[in-house]
């Protein structure tokens, strides 16, 4: 190989190319690289260790799922490139046979992470990905304060517990706008969103804001367009919250949000109650539709969210002054997503949609934080002369 050559050849081609090779060679080269290696467009999964097959498992729609890796000939090295366009970050396992049996986990040469309420699952950072450097604790930022507030449900018929956000230097002479976020706790623990309120606000990109997060019982049930869940926000939360807390109690001051199945709740919800709040914060809404018939192919749970969906599509209407909107582009539920911004868009109200090379994950709604919210509540850096 030409010096030209080596120096254009990828990481793993240069090792393929040195003979002999052996494992002290291989344990050299792990050294070197943080896994998978990064070059350009082209990310190099790896995997070291005996095995029959090995494959790389992804979510990305539209991709082969299951990606076959390949044995450097002669060692316990395994590898495949995949090709990832500038800014992805995508989420993996690793899939291993070993005679008839079969195992998937984490990247064990992969530190990088994401958790969620099902699990976790390794995380390739593409080139041009970046961490936002507002996901993670600041010392000079004075944190808000989380406190409980249990909530009696007549119409869930349940107790609920709520964990309302009250910013630094909280004063009762004030009034805030409020944020009621659905799948509250996993915001918290897999959006680092109290982290996330404390820096925007510190950095005067939001306003401060009262933030309210709330947790279903039966997700599938309360979550799917239910009339019971519209009623405990609107009739039962919202007047206690504004009983209790010196709010800006009008739709302008009034926002929903929620990912997924969350995205069905909020949108339903101000459905339902269209003079109550202002804006919405939907990612990643489950907006599953269907064109002609009923075979929708999520199963039965969603059955009612194609309903609702349905129906809002053949009259859609105005339920907020302002939407905003992000999906993933490697998720399955981008076609729904984007196929609905015209549609809202069409009633007047206004709709700020945003795209990310990310998919159906916790991270990717963290990514998006930023701009969702200042978009929503800006603080004073975001305001504007028009």
């Amino acid at each position: 190989m030409s010096s030209l050559a080596k120096a254009k050849a990828l990481a793993i081609n240069r090792l393929r190319a040195r003979k002999p090779l052996d494992e002290s060679m291989i344990d050299r080269f792990l050294e070197r690289h943080e896994v998978p290696i990064v070059e350009g467009v082209k990310c190099t999964f790896l995997f070291r260790g005996d095995a029959d097959e090995v494959w790389v498992r992804h979510r990305i729609v539209g991709q082969p799922q299951q990606v076959p890796m390949r044995r450097v000939s002669g060692t316990s090295l395994w590898f495949v490139v995949i090709e990832l366009p500038a800014g992805s970050r995508v989420e993996y396992q690793l899939e291993l046979r070993r005679g008839e049996h079969y195992e998937q986990g984490n990247d064990p040469l992969n530190p990088h992470v994401a958790n969620s309420p099902v699990g976790s699952s390794s995380v390739c950072q593409a080139t041009g990905y970046v961490v936002p450097d507002w996901i993670t604790p600041e010392e000079d930022v004075r944190p808000g304060e989380i406190i409980d507030l249990a909530v009696a449900s007549a119409a869930l018929r349940r107790e609920t517990t709520c964990r309302v956000y009250l910013p630094a230097r909280f004063r009762t002479t004030h009034s805030y706008p409020l944020l009621i976020v659905h799948d509250g706790d996993d915001y918290l623990n897999y959006a680092a969103m109290k982290t996330v309120l404390d820096n925007l606000i510190h950095r005067m990109d939001m306003a401060e804001t009262v933030v309210a997060f709330i947790n279903p019982g039966d997700r599938n049930r309360e979550y799917a367009n239910s009339v019971q869940h519209a009623r405990f926000v609107k009739a039962e939360l919202l007047p206690r919250l504004e009983s209790e807390l010196p709010l800006i109690a009008k739709p302008s001051g009034r926002a929903l949000m929620g990912a997924s199945f969350g995205g069905v709740a909020a949108l339903s919800t101000a459905y339902r109650h269209p003079d109550v709040f202002g804006s919405l914060i939907l990612q990643s809404g489950s907006f599953v539709f269907t064109d002609i018939g009923n075979d929708h192919g999520g199963g039965e749970v969603f059955d009612p969210v194609v309903r609702f969906m349905n129906r809002y599509r053949a009259e859609p209407r105005r339920v907020a002054d302002q939407l905003f909107i992000s999906c993933g582009i490697y998720e399955p539920l981008i076609v729904p997503n984007r196929s609905m911004i015209p549609v809202f868009e069409g009633t007047g109200m206004r709709v700020q949609y945003v795209e990310a090379r990310d998919g159906h994950s916790w991270e990717d709604w963290r990514d998006r934080l930023r701009d969702a919210l200042s978009w929503v509540f800006p603080g004073p850096q975001k305001y504007y002369y028009e």
